[in-house]
Formats: C-alpha cells, sequence, structure tokens
C-alpha cells in the first residue's frame, strides 16, 4: 500500500509541475506561483488540441501529440482562405461555429474526442475479450462475469422499474451502452496523463441532446404525434394555454440540461480539487506536502466512486426521463378509456 500511495503521488505531482524543457525562456521579473498554477490547472482540464501525455520516469518523457497537425486532413476550406482569417461578427463567443458557416470545416478531434475514442476502444477490446461463453451460453471468466453483472444491473435495476418490463428491455441497449460508456471515459480521466471528457461541458452536451431527442421519441411513439403535442397543454382549459405551453416547453429543456450540468461540474470539480491540492506544496510551502498528499490521495480514491456513481445517475435519470415519455401514452388511453 505504501508503494502504491508513493507512485500515485509521483505520477500526480511530478508531471503536473515539472521543470519546463531546456531552451524554455524564463520570464522576466518575479514569478507569481498562485497566477502561474491557477493558469496551469484551467490549461489542464480545458480542451485542447495538444495532448500533453508524460511518463515522471525519465528517459521516458513522451511528447506532447499535435493533434491539429496530426489529423490535419480533417480540415477542409470551402472557399480558399475560409480558415485564415477570424470569426466573422457576431460569433466572437463561438468563433468554430462562426469559422464553419464562413466555409472553414474544421473536423479535426481535440483531447476530448480523442479521448472518446479511446473510450470506445478501451470498451470493445474488454468487451471482444469477455465474449466467452460455454455451451450453454453461460459466460466464461470473470471479465465475462463482470459485464453481464453490470449489464443486469442496468436492465432490471434501471430500465425495467423505470419503464416496465416491455418498453424496459426496448431502451437497456441504449442505457447500458450509455452507463459503460461514461464509467469507461470517467476512469480513464483518473489516469495521470490522460484526459477527463467528461470535465468537458460540450462533450455531456451532447449527451444531453441526445438523451433529449430519445426522450421526445419515446414521448411521440408511446402517445402518437397528437398526444404528445396534446400532453404540451397540461391538460388546462384553452384559455390558459398561452401559459401553459411555454412552461412546458421550458420543462422539456430542463431535464437534459440537468444532466449535462450535474456530470460536467462533478467530474470537472473533482479533478479540479486535485489539482488545487497539489499545488498547495508549491504555493505555500513543502510542509504542505504533509496534508496535501493524504488529502489528494483520498480525493483520488472518492473519484473512482464517483466516476461510476456519476454513470449510474446519468443513466438513472435517463431512464426515469424517457419513462416519463412512455407514461403519455398510458396518460392518453387513460384519458380515452374515462371518456
Amino acid at each position: 500500500m505504501k508503494r502504491f500511495v508513493l507512485i500515485l503521488v509521483a505520477l500526480f505531482a511530478v508531471p503536473a509541475f515539472a521543470n519546463e524543457p531546456e531552451g524554455h525562456a524564463e520570464p522576466s521579473g518575479p514569478v507569481d506561483k498562485k497566477k502561474e498554477t491557477a493558469d496551469f490547472i484551467l490549461h489542464h482540464v480545458a480542451d485542447d488540441t495538444v495532448f500533453e501525455m508524460e511518463i515522471p520516469f525519465p528517459p521516458y518523457h513522451l511528447p506532447a501529440i499535435h493533434i491539429a497537425d496530426a489529423f490535419s486532413f480533417l480540415k477542409f476550406e470551402r472557399t480558399p482562405g475560409a480558415c485564415d482569417g477570424h470569426a466573422p461578427a457576431g460569433f466572437e463567443s463561438f468563433p468554430s461555429l462562426g469559422l464553419f458557416l464562413n466555409g472553414c470545416w474544421d473536423l479535426r478531434p481535440t483531447k476530448a474526442i480523442l479521448m472518446m475514442w479511446v473510450a470506445c476502444a478501451v470498451l470493445f477490446s474488454l468487451l471482444f475479450l469477455g465474449r466467452k461463453r460455454d455451451q450453454n451460453g453461460v459466460p466464461r471468466g470473470v471479465l465475462a462475469h463482470l459485464i453481464e453483472v453490470l449489464a443486469l444491473f442496468v436492465r432490471d435495476e434501471i430500465a425495467v422499474p423505470n419503464l416496465g418490463k416491455e418498453e424496459g428491455k426496448r431502451y437497456t441497449p441504449y442505457l447500458t451502452s450509455l452507463f459503460f460508456f461514461i464509467l469507461a471515459i470517467d476512469w480513464l480521466g483518473l489516469i495521470p496523463g490522460m484526459f477527463a471528457a467528461t470535465g468537458v461541458v460540450t462533450v455531456t452536451a451532447a449527451l444531453a441532446i441526445i438523451t433529449f431527442i430519445l426522450i421526445q421519441v419515446a414521448g411521440i411513439r408511446s402517445a402518437g404525434l397528437g398526444g404528445y403535442l396534446k400532453h404540451l397543454t397540461g391538460g388546462v382549459p384553452a384559455f390558459l394555454w398561452p401559459i401553459m405551453i411555454p412552461v412546458e416547453v421550458i420543462g422539456l429543456f430542463t431535464k437534459p440540461f440537468a444532466l449535462l450540468v450535474r456530470l460536467f461540474a462533478n467530474m470537472l470539480g473533482g479533478h479540479m480539487v486535485v489539482f488545487f491540492l497539489l499545488s498547495l506544496i508549491f504555493v505555500w510551502t513543502i510542509g504542505a506536502a504533509a496534508v496535501a498528499l493524504p488529502l489528494t490521495v483520498a480525493i483520488f480514491c472518492l473519484e473512482i466512486f464517483v466516476g461510476i456513481l456519476q454513470a449510474y445517475l446519468f443513466t438513472l435519470l435517463t431512464s426515469l426521463f424517457i419513462g416519463q415519455g412512455v407514461a403519455m401514452g398510458h396518460h392518453a388511453h387513460g384519458d380515452d378509456h374515462a371518456h
């Protein structure tokens, strides 16, 4: 256990606050350690086109991966010089969207997208290795049993209780994929040198948008288009529709927004806490290591639990929201029966 803790601390501390490479010009004047540390932390938790993965044991240092250069073939210009200028007026806050509309189709991946690819590769590899079955179709091996246990947990404890037996089995493939995908990204982000893609708001937003679309599809499929639109009125008299319809429409978007913020904030906050605790050693004094390092190890162990907890909560809330969409059809049938 002592060796494990020492290795863990070394993996976090050494690459995080290593010296700059030779030839780097030192800034003139006094160095503000607090500002330097804050800039470093914000840089390492933000998405970028440079993947800085380092091994803290010389001489095995890995060079930074310049993703933009490695995938330059995925950058297209619909019109010559479209990618050379700045974003058009009105798109200062969304420069990528502005350049896209201007004819610069930049499809190069970032660190977050690269980590999602890695997560997919890891999941495909584990599922391929865990496919072993005996002649009766029973899983063989620890990995196969673990995968089956998690898949059955999602089906029997999340999907079926919130969606019913029939609809639960229908949406289990999506919920299982969602659970494994988020869990893989969360845990890969804990490996020193890797990047937590779920700490990027665009990643969680994409997952929330997919869930939002599926919720609406489930509602329309269950109640029909007419029943779905009727549900937006809240069952109130027609003169209250101008008030109720906007409230119901806003409610449609608050559900995926809650998923987006919950996953993003928890994963980003946890990683920033780890960095801030380690930075106490460099901002204050080396004596702070007596407090900072044990707290860092404790937070890291907590993050392992938080990773699976967030995957569970995202999947659970998704099943609840889809269940509400499916329930529209039951309400519609109940109304017809009453009439």
